[in-house]
C-alpha cells in the first residue's frame, strides 16, 4: 500500500452507501493514501446524516464539493445506483484530474458504461469497467471484482497494492458489466421467483408440501433457508436490486433479446423493497406474513 499512497496522494469516492463503506471500511488505516468521498446526498441537509455517519465509520473525509472531492485524486470509485451511474459520470467528469482512473463499479448495462467511459475518457481520464461480484458484506475491500476495458491491467494492479481481489475479464468496456448483468437475470431473478412462489404458498395453506416436494427436486438448496434470504435481500435491498434490473432489461434488448422475466423481477423486488419492512429473525414464515399482510 505505501507504493499506492506515494503515487496516489488521494482515493475518493463518488456516492458512498454501503458499498463504499464496506470497501473502505476494509482497508488498514496506514499506510493509505488520503480517502474522501463525495455523494450528492452531502448536499442536503435533510439526507447527509446516515453519509455522515458511514463516513465517519470508515475513517474516510466527507466532502460536499466535487471538486474538491476530486482534486489531485488518482483512483476515484463510483459507487452510485444503477440508474446515476452515467449522471454521476457527467456531472464530475470536469472536475477529474487528468490520468485519473474512474472505476466504474456500478451495476449497470454495457451498454451505459460505453457511454460512460466516452465522457470519462473526453475527460482526459482513464476509465475502467468493474463488475462487484459477490455482497460487499463480509469480504469489503476483498470481494472479488471483474474488470475490463484497455486500462484494466493498469488498474488490476493498482487494487492489488489496495490488498483488493480483482480479475480481468475482457478487453472492451462492457466485457465486465456483461457478466454481471447476465448473472443477475438468475440471481435476482431467483429471488423474484421465490417470492412468487413461496408467498402464494403461504397464502393457499401448502407452504411445507410446496418446499418439501422442491427439496426432493433440488436437495443442493435448503430451500427454506434460501426463501428466508431471499426475502430479507429483497425487503432491504429490493430498490437497489430493481435498479439494477432494469439495466439488465436494457442489455437483454440491446442484444436483441427479450426482457420477460427480468421485466417481472424488477417489479417484484420494487414491491417488497416499497412496504419498508424490516426483514427481523431470520424466519421464512414470520417474514411471508409480514409481506403478505402489506401487499
Amino acid at each position: 500500500m505505501a507504493d499506492t499512497a506515494a503515487e496516489y496522494p488521494k482515493i475518493a469516492f463518488v456516492g458512498f452507501g454501503e458499498a463504499g463503506h464496506a470497501i473502505a471500511g476494509g482497508w488498514e488505516p496506514s499506510p493509505m493514501p488520503r480517502v474522501c468521498a463525495y455523494d450528492v446526498k452531502l448536499r442536503d441537509e435533510t439526507a447527509a446524516g446516515p453519509v455522515l455517519r458511514r463516513c465517519a465509520d470508515a475513517g474516510v473525509e466527507a466532502i460536499r464539493d466535487p471538486n474538491e472531492a476530486l482534486a489531485e485524486a488518482g483512483v476515484i470509485f463510483s459507487l452510485v445506483t444503477a440508474d446515476q451511474a452515467l449522471e454521476a459520470a457527467r456531472s464530475v467528469a470536469s472536475h477529474l484530474a487528468p490520468g485519473a482512473y474512474w472505476l466504474d463499479c456500478n451495476s449497470c448495462a454495457p451498454q451505459t458504461k460505453q457511454k460512460a467511459a466516452e465522457v470519462i475518457e473526453a475527460a482526459g481520464a482513464r476509465y475502467v469497467d468493474v463488475a462487484v461480484m459477490a455482497p460487499v458484506y463480509p469480504k469489503r475491500h476483498q470481494v472479488p471484482l471483474l474488470l475490463a476495458g484497455p486500462h484494466a491491467e493498469e488498474a488490476a494492479r493498482l487494487l492489488e497494492r489496495l490488498d483488493m481481489r480483482p480479475k480481468i475479464t475482457g478487453t472492451k468496456i462492457g466485457d465486465a458489466s456483461s457478466v454481471k448483468m447476465l448473472r443477475s437475470v438468475i440471481i435476482k431473478g431467483l429471488e423474484a421467483l421465490t417470492a412468487e412462489c413461496l408467498l402464494a404458498a403461504r397464502r393457499a395453506g401448502v407452504e411445507d408440501a410446496v418446499l418439501a416436494s422442491l427439496q426432493a427436486s433440488d436437495p443442493g438448496i435448503d430451500w427454506r433457508a434460501r426463501g428466508a434470504y431471499n426475502l430479507e435481500r429483497m425487503m432491504v435491498h429490493g430498490a437497489r436490486r430493481a435498479a439494477e434490473v432494469e439495466e439488465v432489461c436494457v442489455t437483454l434488448r440491446e442484444f436483441g433479446l427479450p426482457d420477460w422475466m427480468s421485466s417481472g423481477t424488477v417489479e417484484w423486488q420494487r414491491a417488497i423493497s416499497d412496504l419498508g419492512l424490516d426483514p427481523g429473525e431470520n424466519d421464512l414464515a414470520r417474514r411471508s406474513d409480514m409481506v403478505l399482510r402489506s401487499l
